[in-house]
């Protein structure tokens, strides 16, 4: 049984391998290659597996720096030019002075040392990035079951059903359309009445590898239905308004995170005129859609393509959770130009942020998007404060670099149960200052 499996398991990876040589050595052309590419060792034509297996065939370094002016950025530039580099959280389009960067390289790592050692102050966050990785499902509880304390895919669907069913007095769960490649796109609806109110929009997972982001959503829904009727904020908050949320929008994208390479970004969609797969759904707004921080190449990471939007007509609050860098922002992104009611959005999240270090002492940092961390143009919460929802929001959530991306699984309930405080406060806000 196992040498089939060996085998197809070599198939896959020679086919990987001559599509990559085929696509030759330039750098918008296999960015990608160099992204931390996970295989799951067991290969399957159903669903994947939790807890994957993951295989690589590079002993990656993972870099962090801090560029201090114009100059060091160049020489980023320069490094980002000659070397295929996976720049987390977003891309070298996105590095300015006094910035954090992390980013990944693989081939050649003591060339890159050589030059950073040259102007750019930097540490190594990780000498083996396999080994980082083989450290995130670090969770000791073994269950088949559903667990919100353990990263999954397979069993999100069935839980979005399941929650609802169980919980009909204050959950019903809809199905809002399907993805590019077929998987419907679920959606929970949540507050007490039957009648429509006021509501709260929360999404999940808009960039695949963004694993801690679907988990919140889930349990920001648990808590919601087992603190009802306990918890005085929790309860006023779903008496008195909708909450909608949906646990992962990229679906496509997500499941390729656990079949294929865990790293994956983008959405799983074709682009007309070129062999790169996917689009970026956050540069996909209507909100200085394709300018700063979003790139016109479909090999970028981020990508302008086509995604359609629901209308949220009731929607008074938008909130959508992304990692990692512990940021708190609000719009606008594409543009220095602050928003109208600045005034107002600036000390929630100031608020928020303390609420949130009131548990662990974690610190976030808050304030506009462009100013507190870059420019990145078509975001959705730019675009939810263009169809005046006034109060839009977007969480990085941990961590600010020790783990990037690679967030273990005895973080997630710290990690929720501070933001859980956050989102209570902000959505309790929201309900005081209805419009």
């Amino acid at each position: 049984m196992w040498v089939p499996l060996v085998l197809i398991g070599a198939a896959v990876l020679s086919a990987y391998l001559q599509d990559f040589a085929l696509m030759g050595r330039n750098r918008h052309q296999v960015l990608y290659l160099h992204n931390f590419f996970c295989i799951s060792k067991s290969l399957s034509t159903d669903l994947p597996v939790s807890n994957p297996n993951f295989f690589s065939p590079f002993k990656q370094k993972m870099f962090h720096v801090i560029p201090e002016n114009d100059e060091q950025v160049e020489i980023i530039n320069s490094l980002a030019s000659n070397t295929q580099f996976d720049f987390w959280p977003d891309s070298v389009t996105l590095v300015w002075p006094k910035m954090q960067t992390d980013f990944i390289e693989a081939d050649k790592s003591f060339e890159v040392e050589d030059l950073l050692e040259s102007g750019v102050e930097y540490r190594i966050l990780a000498d083996n990035l396999q080994a980082a990785l083989d450290t995130e499902f670090d969770s000791k509880a073994h269950t088949t079951r559903h667990s919100y304390e353990k990263y999954n895919w397979e069993m999100i669907a069935a839980w979005t059903a399941d929650i609802a069913a169980q919980n009909p007095d204050l959950l019903s769960h809809n199905v809002i359309g399907e993805t590019y490649e077929g998987w419907p796109i679920h959606l929970l609806k949540m507050g007490k009445s039957d009648t429509n109110r006021k509501a709260i929009f929360m999404d999940c997972d808009f960039h695949a590898r963004e694993w801690i982001s679907p988990v919140f959503c889930q349990w920001f829904v648990k808590e919601a239905v087992e603190t009802y009727g306990k918890d005085t904020v929790m309860t006023t908050l779903l008496n008195n308004l909708d909450f909608y949320v949906l646990p992962v929008i990229n679906t496509d994208g997500y499941i390729y995170t656990w079949t294929n390479d865990c790293m994956w970004r983008k959405t799983r969609s074709k682009n007309a005129s070129s062999h790169c797969i996917g689009t970026d759904p956050n540069r996909n707004f209507n909100a200085g859609w394709s300018t700063l921080g979003a790139s016109e190449n479909p090999c970028d990471s981020t990508y302008c393509g086509d995604f359609i939007r629901e209308h949220l007509s009731t929607i008074k609050a938008y909130l959508t959770i992304h990692s990692y860098f512990q940021l708190l922002l609000f719009p606008y992104s594409y543009t220095y130009k602050l928003p109208s009611n600045y005034k107002e959005l600036n000390p929630i999240t100031h608020s928020a942020s303390r609420q949130l270090a009131s548990l662990y002492n974690t610190k976030y940092t808050y304030g506009q998007g462009a100013t507190t961390i870059n420019t990145a143009a078509g975001g959705s919460d730019d675009w939810a404060y263009h169809q005046d929802i006034k109060y839009s929001f977007t969480f990085k959530l941990q961590h600010t670099g020790r783990y990037g991306f690679v967030l273990p699984e005895s973080q997630i309930k710290p990690t929720c149960e501070e933001t859980l405080l956050a989102v209570k406060y902000i959505a309790n806000y929201v309900l005081q200052h209805l419009y």
